[in-house]
């Protein structure tokens, strides 16, 4: 069995209730929709058990594992929407600047 990479204790609040919240949703879907645990087991690739942690919401599931679920049963962009591109359309390498004020030859 693999190791989990995060204890319940270790996350915060936020993220655990978030977490809780994604697994209902999940298993609620799942559900209304008619689809057996066994099904989205196979089309996800995981096991029946890491299908019960994630609709637990358990944080020792991988978040690839929870997405691809949302996104199996349709409501991804619901529960997750994607973020607006100025929290992540910057270069990679960009470096920092100093303020404009500041003219310190010695920076960096």
């Amino acid at each position: 069995m693999p190791k989990k990479l995060l204890h319940a204790e270790a996350v915060p609040s936020l993220v655990a209730e978030r977490l809780r919240i994604w697994g209902r949703c999940i298993r609620t879907q799942r559900v209304a929709q008619h689809v057996p645990a066994a099904d989205l087991c196979a089309r996800m690739g995981i096991s029946d058990a890491t299908l019960r942690r994630v609709e637990r919401g358990d944080p020792g599931a991988g978040a690839a594992t929870y997405l691809t679920a949302l996104l199996i049963l349709g409501v991804l962009d619901t529960a997750a929407p994607p973020l607006d591109p100025r929290y992540w359309a910057t270069s990679a390498h960009a470096r920092a600047r100093p303020p404009a004020s500041e003219k310190d030859d010695d920076y960096f």
